[in-house]
Parts: C-alpha cells; sequence; structure tokens
C-alpha cells in the first residue's frame, strides 16, 4: 500500500472535542470527581485560572454526548464520571495519536517504556 492509500486509525468523536474537553476527559479517567477538583486538575495543568464560565457548559457538553454521565452528592455538588463511550472516546484518540507518532520500532520502544512507567 502506498503511502497516499495507507489506513490510519479514526479519531471518532474525539475529533469533535476541544483540546480543553479532551483534558477533562483524561481527568475523569483516573477517577470520578466534583466540578471544583475537575477544576483544580486543569489549572495546574495550565498553570492559569479556569473559570467556572468555561469550565460548566463543557461538561455540560461532555454529558450531553454522552462522554461524562452527572449525578448529585448533595443538593449543591455534582460528581462527574467518565461514561465507557468516553473512555473508548479517549483510547480512540490515543490509537490515532500513536498511528502518526510511531513510525518506527524506536518510537514504538519509546511509548512502551512510557506506557510500562504506568502499569
Amino acid at each position: 500500500m502506498s503511502e497516499a492509500q495507507s489506513v490510519t486509525p479514526d479519531p471518532g468523536i474525539a475529533r469533535e472535542l476541544t483540546a480543553f474537553q479532551q483534558n477533562i476527559l483524561v481527568i475523569l479517567a483516573e477517577e470520578a470527581r466534583y466540578g471544583l477538583a475537575i477544576k483544580r486538575e486543569l489549572e495546574a495543568y495550565y498553570g492559569d485560572e479556569v473559570n467556572h464560565g468555561r469550565l460548566y457548559p463543557n461538561l455540560d457538553d461532555l454529558v450531553e454526548m454522552g462522554l461524562v454521565e452527572k449525578s448529585e452528592l448533595d443538593k449543591r455538588t455534582n460528581q462527574y464520571e467518565l461514561t465507557t463511550r468516553g473512555l473508548e472516546t479517549i483510547l480512540d484518540q490515543l490509537e490515532w495519536e500513536f498511528s502518526k507518532i510511531v513510525t518506527g520500532s524506536d518510537r514504538a520502544d519509546g511509548l512502551r517504556e512510557l506506557i510500562a512507567d504506568y502499569a
């Protein structure tokens, strides 16, 4: 198969998400969290304040897409949890990224080492 004909994995719905939304999914892949905990994780990542007006509409969009499930912890606090579809979305995106990054055995070995650090 020529380069022009090569088939790479499809990132699926991940291609419709913003980087900010993808980062929310990655944070929730670790464990379910309430909104303020997600906000703190994002602020640590970006090194800057994330305002509520940015976070909560994006969380609502992810819930609408079926990637995140929202439940009530108490009258004032909601918890957000990654759904199976949300995890599949992250994995589809990673597969697509790996198909672009891994161009030889050296790069594949580098990714294996990286993954082994977290296994």
